[in-house]
């Protein structure tokens, strides 16, 4: 929290400075603009590197601790569907919503010209390839190809396939596998991190340069932004909330009581690991049986996200609104699927790094700029409130709806840490 602080803090003191030098002398900031822009872009292509292999090593990491969970037992089993389910409810529910609310709440022209320059002007997307090119192109020839040239899509399906693999063979050879990925993959977050150490840096310059292109309208259209993932992020919380209701069966009093003080936990904290010993006291006031929450919850905090496919998809149909991109709803289908697919490998990552490889993968496959995304990680400490809560009342309503559907008893086999 702290540091993202920080990072929020380093795009206000840029973007106020690039309005003063602006208003006081344009050429000074015309002169300034490419030195100063030049050093916010080399963080973003810094960012930008560790994509590709960040997302095979935690995509594969990611669905063969959930094949493994699914195997432990019918209750991990029923747990793991559910966790799925729910992504893919959440991920319907911002297809739906979001372009109702920026048609009920548009930018003003001004702020979003000034914001769509200040990012990188117009984006220059290609032509829709045909249904047969589609199809053809899922399944990638070359897979070291495809990620050099990042063809996400196709990349994601080759990873998944290998990934599956992994789980149907011998148990030493996938040990081996998986704990070469999963080192592979920790190695990446440290690389990571280190650009990340920059990020002041890196996001100062690029709210300087949007400042200085865009001027004031350049906060109207960042304030824009986050009202409206702030929206995404409330209605993810009502429909866990009506999820709890009218799936589960609990009364919305009753379970509002059990949840308050893990509501206070999240907020304070924005982690859902953190809010994890208050959701088991909220889980047994709920008469979830302890054996089977014990082994359900740590598996929901490890593998469910049920807000990262809703706001995650949010985050790429407003650059697409922002630039005029027209979204077709083969292309949202895309965009979905890569959406579980980078929820599944966004586990247990800080929220900094998962914003990055989790939307940058699903902006890719749409034809979506991922430019924006270096600028939109420094405010995303408001929407991110939204997305702890949300997830810890799917993971709680997640919870008393698996337990409630196995009569078996529970076995700590199916702990996933």
């Amino acid at each position: 929290m702290k540091s993202a602080w920080i990072i929020l803090s380093a795009l206000v003191v840029g973007m106020l400075l690039g309005v003063a030098v602006e208003s006081l002398s344009p050429a000074a900031g015309a002169a300034s603009l490419p030195y100063v822009e030049t050093a916010g872009l080399l963080w973003l292509n810094a960012l930008k590197m560790t994509i590709i292999p960040l997302i095979v090593a935690l995509l594969i990491t990611g669905i063969t601790a959930t094949a493994d969970a699914a195997r432990a037992g019918k209750l991990a089993g029923r747990a793991v569907a559910i966790f799925i389910a729910g992504n893919l409810i959440a991920g319907l529910m911002t297809l739906l919503l979001l372009p109702l609310l920026l048609r009920a709440f548009p930018m003003s022209a001004a702020a979003a010209g000034g914001l769509r320059h200040g990012l990188g002007g117009h984006a220059e997307t290609a032509a829709s390839p045909t249904f047969a090119d589609f199809i053809l192109g899922l399944i990638p020839t070359n897979p070291i190809a495809a990620a050099a040239e990042t063809s996400i899509l196709p990349l994601i399906v080759f990873t998944t396939i290998f990934a599956f693999a992994i789980t149907r063979i011998g148990t030493a050879e996938r040990a081996t596998l998986s704990g070469f990925f999963k080192a592979l993959g920790d190695a990446m977050l440290v690389v990571i991190g280190w650009v990340l150490a920059l990020a002041p840096i890196g996001v100062f310059a690029l709210g300087y340069a949007l400042a200085v292109k865009a001027g004031v309208a350049a906060f109207g259209g960042l304030l824009h932004y986050v009202l409206m993932l702030s929206m995404i992020g409330t209605g993810t919380i009502v429909l866990a909330l009506l999820l709890a209701v009218f799936v589960v069966g609990v009364s919305l009093p009753r379970f509002v009581r059990a949840m308050v003080p893990t509501f206070a936990v999240a907020l304070s904290t924005q982690s859902s690991l953190a809010s994890l010993p208050a959701m088991l006291r909220a889980s047994a006031e709920l008469d979830v049986d302890p054996k089977k929450a014990d082994i359900v919850l740590p598996l929901a905090v490890a593998l469910f996200r049920f807000t990262s496919p809703a706001m995650n998809l949010a985050v790429v149909v407003y650059v697409a609104w922002l630039f005029n991109i027209e979204l077709t709803p083969w292309e949202m289908a895309v965009g979905l699927g890569v959406a579980l697919a980078a929820a599944l490998s966004s586990v247990s990552l800080p929220g900094s790094i998962s914003f990055v490889t989790s939307i940058a993968p699903i902006a890719i496959a749409m034809g979506v700029p991922v430019a924006p995304l270096g600028l939109l990680v420094a405010v995303e400490t408001f929407p991110d409130i939204f997305r702890t809560l949300g997830n810890v009342v799917a993971d709680v309503a997640a919870t008393k709806y698996a337990a409630d559907g196995v009569e078996e008893d529970a076995s700590p086999a199916g702990v996933v840490s």
